[in-house]
Formats: C-alpha cells, sequence, structure tokens
C-alpha cells in the first residue's frame, strides 16, 4: 500500500506541473518558475507521505548537506555529458554553429529541474528504495532500472535500444549513486546535471523528446550507434559505456562503505518491521 500511496502522491504533482507548463505555452519564465515550483512541492509530498506511510524521517531527502551533495551531482552530469559530446565530436559527428538560444536554456532549467526530482523520487525514492528493502541491492537495481527505461518507450521517437540504454546508463546508475550515497540528492543532481547540459548547452536531444535547445546552435551527423540518431545521444554507444562506467564505481563506493543490502530470506521479508507500517 506505501508503494501506491507514494508513487501516486509525487506523480499528482508531476502531472500537475507538466499541465501547468503546456499552459504557459513555453514562455521561458514561466516555465523556469513553474518546473522550479514542481521540483519543490514533489519534494515535500515526497517527505510528507514518507512520513505518514512509514512513521519515519525521510534522511534520503534531508535539508542537511542537500546543497554540497545536489552540487556533487550535477558537477559528475555535466562532466559525463562533456564527455560523451567530446567522444562524438571527436569522430566528426558533432559540430557547433554558433550560439543558441539563452531564453531556451532558461527554460530549460526549470523543465529539466522538475523531471529530475519527480523521476528520482519516483524511481529511486520509491522503487528501489522499497524493492530493495525486501530483495536487496542487486535485485532491486536490475529491476528499478529496466522499469526506468520502459519508461522511455513513451517518447517520441523512442526505440528499443533507446530505452536499453536508458536503463544501462541511467536507471543502473542513478540508482547506484543512491545506493553509494543513501541520499537522493546526488542522484537528483546528477540527473538534472547531464539532461541540462545535453539540451540547454549542447543542443542535443533528451530521450527523443524533442526537447528545447539551449545556449548552442549544434548539429549531429553520422550513425546511430555514434550519436543516438532521433533518440539523441543517450542511445550513443560512448553515453552507455560512461554510465556503465559510473555504475561500477558508484557500486563499488556503495559496497566500501557497506551501503549494500543482500538479499534476505524468504521469512525475514515476510516478518513485519516498522518500516512497513501503512
Amino acid at each position: 500500500m506505501r508503494v501506491v500511496l507514494q508513487l501516486s502522491a509525487v506523480a499528482a504533482v508531476a502531472f500537475a506541473g507538466n499541465q501547468g507548463v503546456a499552459a504557459v505555452q513555453g514562455d521561458p519564465w514561466l516555465t523556469l518558475v513553474i518546473g522550479l515550483a514542481t521540483a519543490v512541492l514533489a519534494l515535500l509530498v515526497y517527505a510528507w507521505v514518507v512520513r505518514r506511510t512509514e512513521r519515519r524521517a525521510p534522511a534520503e531527502v534531508a535539508g542537511s548537506g542537500a546543497v554540497a551533495a545536489t552540487g556533487r551531482g550535477l558537477v559528475i552530469g555535466v562532466l559525463m555529458c562533456g564527455s560523451v559530446i567530446a567522444a562524438i565530436a571527436t569522430l566528426g559527428g558533432y559540430s557547433v554553429a554558433g550560439l543558441g538560444s539563452v531564453t531556451g536554456a532558461v527554460s530549460l532549467v526549470g523543465f529539466m529541474a522538475a523531471a529530475a526530482v519527480t523521476e528520482e523520487l519516483l524511481f529511486r525514492g520509491v522503487l528501489f528504495r522499497i524493492v530493495e528493502e525486501r530483495t536487496g541491492t542487486w535485485i532491486a537495481l536490475l529491476l528499478s532500472g529496466v522499469v526506468f527505461g520502459l519508461a522511455h518507450l513513451v517518447n517520441p521517437n523512442a526505440s528499443l535500444w533507446g530505452a536499453t540504454a536508458i536503463a544501462i546508463e541511467a536507471g543502473f546508475m542513478l540508482a547506484a549513486a543512491y545506493a553509494a550515497t543513501r541520499t537522493l540528492w546526488v542522484p537528483i543532481g546528477l540527473h538534472l546535471g547531464w539532461n541540462f547540459a545535453l539540451s540547454g548547452i549542447f543542443a542535443a536531444e533528451v530521450s527523443g523528446n524533442d526537447t528545447t535547445r539551449g545556449l548552442l546552435d549544434a548539429t549531429f551527423s553520422g550513425p546511430t550507434p555514434l550519436t543516438g540518431g532521433d533518440f539523441g545521444p543517450e542511445a550513443s554507444g560512448f553515453a552507455v559505456a560512461a554510465g556503465a562506467a559510473l555504475t561500477v564505481v558508484f557500486l563499488w563506493l556503495a559496497r566500501r562503505r557497506g551501503h549494500l543490502v543482500p538479499r534476505r530470506r524468504r521469512a525475514e521479508a515476510d516478518a513485519p518491521t516498522a518500516t512497513l507500517a501503512g
């Protein structure tokens, strides 16, 4: 029951935010405001519903250290994106014609903030975390990553390979980042840094969504395995390799810190615990 309640609460905020963005018809400043408001409201609602359904303080979104942790995630996400674009450019798949749109980049800050926060709350804060309690880290990482990839099949220009790439480079990586840090702030920052840099800076497609372009006027050309095709660089082999490498690093950190949760025996999983209240 708590899974349904928590998912429903955050999803309702995400839906309302999407409707608000659609209502302002691309106005960059209103999109910025609505996006940031959606992100903040989603965090507040998540914290409230966790307290109600689990009778605990949601340490994974605690305010202490949130800015620094989010900042670390942002840096990792931007550097990851920059390295992927640089690799594509080295092989002739990316070229810059000039400057793009500052207002487009502004609107993407709000849009991407809302997407990063709500998706991390849904897929890592609720799905991965609760599944991990009953099955352990490895099964939860695999399941939540696959579900995250499949969720992208509804996007415009989606493909099975694009969904698979998202599962590997983002679903697994972001779950591993949560496992390593036991906070949602690093995954949120990483998710936001990657998404914003991809479209807001490098003018690339994000998950096939026909996103607004940002600071650069750039084009991609070449085979799909190199550039990702219509789905965007997330379907590039370079992005998959970068995400897989970071997944290994985060899982190594999780193991070193003692954060990996072993698979529970059936009797233990069925036993009532305080975290299953509500």
